[in-house]
């Protein structure tokens, strides 16, 4: 007889970034019932659901409604930074863990927390080595007016200059926000190498389609010459965009592969973290993922996993991914790092790291040098 667990969910169903939380959701889902049709496994998850309907100052209370009305003590959700942080308090106050299924900036490691998709050294880091040597080393950073936008783009301004590159503007917009024309405005007369885009939802579409019309007056402004660079641009947010899209990058630790192609990560096994065909998210696969490797802790260790930093010691997992680990000092995921560009609706890996990448959220091991080498000389009078 399994042990039945109540697990919460907590993911909007709108609001201005519903793509990404319905994903994340329907991972989550999907890992939820891998796991109950497994008869290997010692325990059934029953989900506990709320929707905070993309309203930031729902997260905290509905959490908290999740740990007094159901024995749950681990939730699966939350999609924007804000909302994360939102709900650090309550998770400490009731004892939860959140599994949290999103890129996100960097600089946190919450016991309360474990971070199942990519940090700075995961995303914006490889993103702009693989970019600098072949577009150039000037960028212009955009951003909603929140905490992802705001930290990332910090990121990106102090690694752009260690590349001996320039920012050559910095633009937030309100959420949701659509007029970009402000925006492509000063791109067009600023001239960058890359546009990094930390736009959210309806605000980064209008502002790729408005891009690809700048890019139709002007040459320079082609992703042959000038891409748009996203750190948290995945497959279910290309069809919102549309042929604006095309020939644009994006980095995350998962992509879609070809229909047909072999994957290593259908190959894991029914319930131990395959990845089913309709995975088209690292979202979908992060939050799916995160259901299986709290099941592996669940079987392995039962109760104990109620408090899993200890568990993760020296353990890997099975998983969507491929085989990855949980650090246990910070509880971050160690994940792939893929790049990929938009083509014909979905997205072709242009450069992948050769194994899993250990997290480092405060890059506290980057290396500059390493990087993007020694920097040149300048000659002053």
């Amino acid at each position: 007889m399994k042990r039945r667990v109540e697990l919460g969910l907590l993911f909007s169903c709108s609001g201005n970034y519903q793509l990404l939380s319905a994903a994340s959701k329907a991972g989550a889902e999907a890992g939820i019932a891998a796991v109950n049709a497994d008869d290997r496994r010692t325990v059934a998850f029953q989900p506990v659901a709320r929707d905070p309907e993309g309203k930031t100052d729902r997260y905290a209370p509905l959490c908290a409604e999740i740990f007094r009305d159901s024995s749950a003590r681990h939730v699966v959700g939350c999609t924007t930074s804000l909302s994360r942080k939102e709900v650090i308090p309550v998770l400490e106050k009731f004892g939860g863990m959140l599994w949290y299924p999103c890129p996100y900036e960097g600089f946190e490691a919450n016991e309360q927390v474990v971070y199942m998709h990519a940090c700075p050294n995961q995303h914006l880091v490889p993103l702009l080595a693989h970019v600098i040597p072949r577009f150039g080393r000037n960028g212009f950073l955009l951003g909603s007016n929140y905490i992802w936008g705001w930290e990332t783009n910090r990121v990106a301004r102090d690694v752009i200059g260690d590349a001996g590159g320039e920012v050559l503007g910095e633009r937030y917009l309100p959420l949701g926000d659509t007029d970009v024309s402000r925006l492509i405005a000063e791109i067009r007369a600023s001239r960058p190498n890359f546009i990094l885009n930390n736009l959210i939802g309806p605000s980064s579409y209008a502002f790729f389609e408005a891009y690809g019309r700048l890019g139709e007056e002007d040459g320079h402004f082609t992703p042959e010459r000038c891409p748009i660079l996203s750190c948290n641009l995945t497959e279910i947010e290309l069809p919102a965009i549309g042929p604006a899209a095309e020939g644009h990058l994006s980095v995350g630790p998962w992509f879609a592969p070809e229909p047909g192609a072999a994957s290593k990560e259908r190959a894991i096994g029914p319930g131990r973290g395959s990845a089913p065909e309709n995975a088209a998210s690292s979202f979908y696969v992060a939050a799916h993922s995160a259901v299986i490797v709290l099941a592996d802790l669940l079987d392995a260790a039962g109760a104990a996993a109620e408090a899993p930093r200890p568990a993760f010691s020296g353990r890997h997992f099975a998983t969507p991914y491929g085989r990855i680990a949980i650090d246990p000092a910070n509880q971050h995921a160690s994940l792939p790092v893929k790049i990929a560009r938009a083509r014909g609706g979905r997205f072709e890996v242009v450069e992948e790291s050769p194994a899993v990448v250990s997290p480092d959220p405060y890059l506290s091991r980057y290396d500059p040098a390493r990087v993007f080498g020694r920097p040149s000389l300048r000659a002053v009078s």
